[in-house]
């Protein structure tokens, strides 16, 4: 079995440091806590609703910053394996809204979020390389960041490279919804879940940034596509979970939901299209429908 937690968190933003202090505190307590697998919200060393690229760009890192070092430290006691967001700052340049895997040995992978929401086109850009599925001593994880799981092409390709678990840090902007519904984003994962026969955890974030409130969705589901665990306040979701299970795909003596697929029909979804005859958005169009109102999810 593989204990896996969530660390619900309110990071600040463009405080590096004080989000260093919180994450780290966060690891530790999940692997005192007995955890496997940690997850922390997208973007926690920075925080999300940056008010320019030269701000993003303040607290932008790379992979051999230290706070990794004091990540693997924390997981290194466990061990575990810690999956979380962060500002990245390529060696190109350029800024990537990331999600770090680490392990007691350091940094094992990095990806790159690629598909960014309304201003993150602002402020970074789109990952070009495939998610990682990683080998760790739990199983095998995937690791995709937010709203990269609204894309079925993305939840199926890591289940076709072997991933048991897919690890989403996630940023939810609050959304109405009637009453007893889960988030949206939520019955998206649950979906994944159940149509790839993977375990998905989402570890969203809470609190007020600058006057976005955030869904506090963070939800831990089963192969079956069940949610399992959830919390609506600061702190942990908590699920105890056997992986091998993800590797058993059929529904039955005569289904296998990856076995039954029929790639010869599915040619269209490699075509990139619009969706409507109207053009795509200009820069400057996106900046002003994002006046109008809060970005729907991250």
């Amino acid at each position: 079995m593989a204990r896996i937690i969530c660390q619900q968190l309110a990071p600040q933003i463009a405080d590096l440091a004080g989000n260093r202090r919180l994450s780290v505190e966060a690891i530790r307590a999940a692997v005192q806590g007995g955890a496997d697998v940690v997850v922390l919200p997208e973007l926690v060393t920075s925080g999300y609703v940056f008010e320019s690229r030269e701000e993003a760009a303040s607290v932008a890192i790379t992979p051999s910053h230290r706070l990794f070092a004091e990540w693997a430290l924390a997981a290194a006691r466990g061990p575990s394996v810690v999956v979380g967001g962060f500002c990245e700052r390529g060696a190109d340049g350029l800024l990537y809204n990331s999600a770090a895997m680490v392990d007691g040995s350091g940094v094992r992978a990095v990806y790159r979020k690629t598909h960014l929401w309304a201003r993150e086109k602002l402020v970074f850009e789109p990952g070009a390389g495939a998610p990682p599925v990683l080998d760790t001593q739990v199983g095998r994880l995937g690791v995709l960041v937010c709203y990269d799981l609204e894309f079925p092409e993305m939840t199926r390709t890591l289940a076709l490279m072997g991933a048991d678990l897919i690890v989403v840090p996630t940023n939810w902007p609050l959304l109405e919804r009637p009453p007893a519904e889960r988030p949206p984003e939520v019955i998206i994962a649950m979906a994944a879940a159940r149509t790839n026969r993977v375990f998905v955890a989402c570890c969203d974030r809470v609190g007020v940034e600058r006057g976005q409130e955030w869904t506090a969705g963070t939800a831990i589901i089963d192969q079956s596509g069940w949610v399992i665990s959830t919390t609506c306040e600061a702190g942990p979701a908590t699920a105890d979970v056997d992986l091998a299970l993800a590797r058993r795909k059929g529904w039955s003596d005569l289904n296998d939901v990856l076995g039954d697929r029929r790639p010869e029909l599915y040619s269209a979804l490699s075509a990139k299209q619009t969706g409507s005859a109207q053009p795509p958005l200009t820069v400057s169009d996106r900046t002003a429908s994002l006046s109008e109102g809060p970005a729907r999810t991250g």
